[in-house]
């Protein structure tokens, strides 16, 4: 059995994990035996950079840590996009680090598993379509360009919060990729666990014709990628029919 504990800021598309769960050990998958228990922490659900750097907090991140030690999770994630990305490359890792640190299990999250993700699959260029803000949505850019990934364009549907961004329905999710894809790029990135988008990525690949990357999506599977575990699952897009 592999447990991956996710830290998730307050409520709004938490659901995607235990979708995911069903998908990882259900007829959809080669191998069975995931539990991806998810623990909640409060802060702001607003996309600003102040409320991000403190939702993203050392503090924040160990009180998670203790709610998930119940799990004997294998790895924990950080699973929120903006706040780690907030945080630059340097503190993000350092957020990364210190959450392993409290966990005693390796550690990540989500900015770090988009470009992982990317570097899987081999994507060089991509198009950015974003729930945030434009100044909180332009630190991802720069995030991913230090990661080696070179953003074409980025969108910014300017949503000031996640839970906000938790209720748009499943035709704005597909629409908000498929309208903000580069003819040039590798790959289409979607960066808010606050979305719902697991049961949306095959369509939205099937309109692009090429991979889609999103935020629960690459953040389970960075999960798996800390523990070692490969699992092949059709309905979750291009990132899950690859072994990494």
């Amino acid at each position: 059995m592999t447990t991956i504990g996710f830290i998730y800021p307050d409520h709004a598309a938490e659901d995607d994990y235990p979708l995911a769960e069903q998908l990882l050990g259900g007829s959809d998958a080669d191998e069975g035996d995931i539990r991806l228990p998810v623990e909640h922490i409060y802060g702001t659900d607003l996309h600003a950079v102040p409320e991000l750097l403190d939702l993203g907090s050392e503090a924040r991140l160990a009180d998670g840590a203790t709610l998930l030690a119940k799990h004997e999770p294998d790895a924990v994630i950080w699973a929120c996009t903006s706040g780690s990305f907030v945080y630059g490359w340097d503190g993000a890792r350092d957020q990364a680090d210190r959450l392993a640190a409290v966990a005693g299990v390796p550690a990540s999250s989500t900015s770090f598993a988009f470009v992982h993700a990317a570097q899987a699959l081999g994507v060089k260029r991509v198009a950015v379509a974003a729930s945030y803000p434009d100044d909180v949505a332009r630190l991802f850019v720069d995030f991913l360009a230090v990661g080696g990934v070179e953003v074409l364009t980025m969108a910014s549907a300017g949503i000031d919060t996640a839970a906000e961004v938790g209720r748009l329905e499943p035709e704005a999710v597909v629409r908000l990729a498929a309208e903000n894809n580069h003819p040039e790029a590798d790959a289409v990135l979607v960066p808010d666990t606050a979305m719902r988008t697991l049961g949306e990525i095959n369509a939205i690949e099937t309109a692009l014709g090429k991979p889609v990357l999103t935020a629960n999506q690459v953040t389970i599977w960075e999960g798996l990628r800390l523990t070692g575990t490969t699992r092949l699952v059709r309905s979750l897009g291009a990132l899950f029919r690859v072994r990494s």
